[in-house]
């Protein structure tokens, strides 16, 4: 007896299936978490809340708590198999979405927030750019980082025909572009295009710098971390903004 392959209905299907990736790799995670940390200075006067949103399973969050000392970390995702797993690395993980009411923060009780690889998957980023303006305090610090569209392998293969890696046409199946994994892509952003988009939601960018793609093939891996010197050809766009 054969049984048909089980389709996602909707988004949020996908996202609760437990097969699907929600942690990206730690070398993101820190170069991030550094900038971070830098704009936050020590919590010596005082701690400063930083919400983790889109927080997935903690890795990310948990992977900056030490360059972030002393502040509070609160992990926030729709998914309540996401939380599950982030409770077991984050003493704070909380529900809430960017739609249908808004996240479950007063507005301004942010000091700074983490979006790191979530815009990407959003069907109203504009929206969601929105929110995350409400709940920051007056000069708060916005994390936000993502796949670049323009990433250097990117270049090469749209020219030979190829689908580009992060882009994808299916949530069912992987069609036309390198990779195995289905992970839910919707958006993808330029580092002209990413500058414009947040400028154009009330934030003054502060710093746009490139990370390397833990999945990029070993013997590329040394190229695309010297791709990072170059932003717009990075295989990730890591941005630092503040609420004007």
């Amino acid at each position: 007896m054969t049984t048909e392959p089980k389709h996602p209905t909707d988004l949020r299907d996908f996202y609760e299936d437990p097969s699907v990736p929600v942690a990206s790799g730690d070398a993101r995670s820190l170069r991030q978490a550094r900038i971070l940390a830098a704009a936050l200075g020590p919590a010596t006067s005082r701690t400063a809340t930083v919400l983790d949103i889109g927080c997935g399973d903690g890795t990310a969050a948990a992977t900056a708590a030490p360059l972030l000392a002393g502040h509070r970390v609160i992990g926030v995702d729709w998914s309540q198999d996401a939380l599950r797993r982030a409770h077991a690395r984050l003493p704070y993980a909380v529900r809430g979405e960017l739609g249908d009411g808004g996240l479950p923060f007063a507005s301004g009780a942010a000091d700074a927030v983490l979006f790191s690889e979530v815009i990407e998957h959003l069907v109203d980023p504009d929206s969601a750019l929105d929110e995350l303006r409400r709940v920051l305090a007056p000069g708060g610090h916005l994390m936000l980082s993502t796949p670049n569209l323009a990433a250097w392998y990117n270049r090469g293969l749209l020219l030979a025909g190829v689908q580009p890696v992060f882009s994808e046409v299916s949530l069912r199946a992987i069609h036309g572009r390198p990779g195995k994994e289905v992970v839910g892509h919707l958006r993808l952003y330029t580092a002209r295009a990413l500058r414009e988009f947040v400028t154009a939601a009330g934030f003054e960018v502060v710093r746009l710098s490139g990370a390397p793609f833990h999945g990029v093939p070993r013997p590329l891996r040394a190229l695309d971390r010297l791709a990072c010197a170059v932003p717009g050809a990075a295989s990730i766009l890591l941005l630092h903004a503040r609420k004007v």
